[in-house]
């Protein structure tokens, strides 16, 4: 076998137990987000390492069906959430 294919497998083999590690090790934190903006309503899960990054993209993932461009979606995120639930 050739030097640069196995060097490829090799890559390709710790690419991916890196991937599966990182997928399903450790502690992961959920919750489910509800906002309010412009007159709708819309709820969004996520989950995460820590609490504020699973909040953080519920916030943002449910904004992004809310609003309609940038600036709207800047304003909905730092709008407090209707609701916050932890699983």
């Amino acid at each position: 076998m050739k030097k640069t294919v196995l060097i490829a497998i090799l890559f390709v083999v710790a690419f991916l137990v890196m991937v599966v590690s990182t997928t399903f090790g450790g502690k992961r934190v959920r919750v489910e987000v509800c906002m309010e903006f412009n007159g709708g309503r819309d709820c969004r899960s996520a989950q995460a390492a820590n609490r504020e990054e699973a909040l953080r993209t519920a916030v943002t993932n449910a904004c992004a069906q809310l609003a309609g461009g940038v600036i709207q979606s800047s304003q909905c995120e730092r709008t407090q959430p209707a609701s916050v639930v932890w699983k």
